[in-house]
This record gives C-alpha cells, structure tokens and sequence, in this order.
C-alpha cells in the first residue's frame, strides 16, 4: 500500500510539471499570436496586389511569349516547403511532411528549421525569414526556371483559416496562368509588355513566398497555443483523477492502520 502511495505522489508532481510547461508555452503562445496575426494580414495584402498586377500583365497577348508563361509537358517539380522552427504544436508539421508524400520526387527547398532537418539543409527560421531571403530565393527560382531545370514551382504552406482550423496547402506559382483581364485604357510600358512582366515576377514571388511564410508562422502559432490548451486540460484531468486514487490510497491505508490498532488493544 505504501509503495503504490508514493508511486502516486511521484505521478502527480510529474503530471503537474507537465501542466506548468504546457501553461507557460501557451502564455508565450498567446503572446505571439497577435504579432503574428498582424504580420500575417499585411502581407496578404501585399500579395493580393501583387497578384493584380502580375495577372493583369499576364492576361496580355504581349505576355504570352515570355518564359514564365510557358507550360511544359515536364514532371520536374520544386516546391518551397515551409514548415515551424519547434515541435509541441499538434499537428502542424505532421500535416505538411504527410502532404509531401504526393511529391516525393520533387527538389525541395526548405523554410523553418524543422523542414531543414527533414530535408538536410540549412537552419532558417520561419519565424525570422528576412524580405531579403525571399528575394533572393526567388531570383535563383526565376532563373533556374527561365534556363528549363524544372516545369512547375509550388510553395508548400498551412493556410490560416481561423484560431481553431489551419490547413496544410500546395500554391502553384509558375509557370503563370493568364487570368483575369488584359490591360484596359492606354497605358504604356516601356520597353513593352513582356519585360515588364520578367522583370516584376521575381519580385511577385519573393512577396508570395513571404506571405505563405508569415501565414505559416501564424498558423503554426495557433496551432501550438490549442495544443498546449488541450494537454493541459487533459493534464488537469489527469492530476485531478491521480488525486482521487491517491485519496483513496491514504484513506485505505489509515483504515488499516486503525484495524491493526484496534485488533492490537483488543489480544
């Protein structure tokens, strides 16, 4: 009895060491969130004008014959895999390695220190990932592009939806499609058209590839603060059920030592 006593009193303050980590993590969790969000929601925008732009220029007959906007009959693809700098944010990062099992063949570029440990490159952090490091990123895929190495470039990333729900996503960024309108009015681009467009997708992308990485950084924020959340409900549970057993145990073991006295005074 007296061993299952204390066996119990260790669990408890284990389990209890457990529920002031996972307290702390999310607080830090929750601190971030904001800051996140808010990086997250300028970007977007960014990357909504951008977007414009690029599709605009793209929709242009002029366009159709640069090198961005070729289709290849090719399977060769390289995807830009953003994953966290951490674990302990439920399944964040599971979700974006089960994605790449679609791609294994694919040339990977990783963002976020957990991708680079997967895939045996680098350290970059998501959370610091530079404007710099997505230019200069994008200029190598451009290039790489433009001199027919691969057919098809996409960022893999966990899209934002809500506090509660984060979901893990494949974006196509080249070759480019020509949608939406063509130009209207009478502007004028010098040389033409089609330079404007080669020249303004590196820097198109570079803005892509720091939108998905700061919706990324986001979701794995909220991701990690409902983790932590959930185990620690689930370690007050825990302690509170130990307690319970341990009460039992104490209760258990003074009924017999009253047993053993009463039964003692009475020989």
């Amino acid at each position: 009895m007296g061993a299952n006593i204390k066996s119990l009193r260790v669990r408890i303050k284990s389990v209890d060491s457990t529920l002031h980590l996972t307290r702390a993590m999310g607080l830090v969790a929750s601190s971030k969130i904001r800051r996140a969000t808010e990086g997250m929601n300028r970007t977007r925008e960014y990357e909504k004008a951008a977007r414009r732009v690029v599709a605009t220029l793209a929709a242009s007959p002029d366009c159709n014959k640069s090198p961005y906007m070729q289709v290849r009959e090719g399977s060769r693809t390289r995807l830009v895999v953003i994953a966290g700098d951490r674990g302990l944010a439920g399944g964040y990062n599971a979700n974006i390695f089960r994605l790449m099992r679609d791609y294994t063949d694919a040339a990977v570029y990783p963002i976020g220190k957990r991708a680079c440990d997967r895939f045996g490159r680098g350290s970059s952090s998501a959370e610091h990932f530079s404007a710099g490091e997505a230019l200069s990123l994008a200029r190598e895929l451009c290039a790489d592009f433009v001199a027919d190495e691969y057919d098809r470039l996409g960022i893999v990333y966990t899209k934002y939806e809500s506090m509660m729900t984060q979901t893990a996503s494949v974006m196509w960024v080249l070759p480019l499609s020509p949608e939406g309108e063509g130009m209207k009015g009478s502007m004028i681009f010098e040389p033409d058209e089609q330079t404007v467009l080669n020249a303004a997708v590196p820097e198109y992308l570079s803005g892509v590839l720091v939108a998905a990485v700061r919706e990324s950084f986001a979701s794995e924020v909220a991701a990690r603060r409902n983790a932590m959340d959930s185990a620690g409900k689930n370690a007050e549970e825990m302690i509170s059920s130990l307690q319970l057993s341990y009460n039992r145990a104490r209760q258990g073991a003074i009924t017999q030592e009253i047993t053993e006295i009463v039964a003692g005074s009475g020989q």
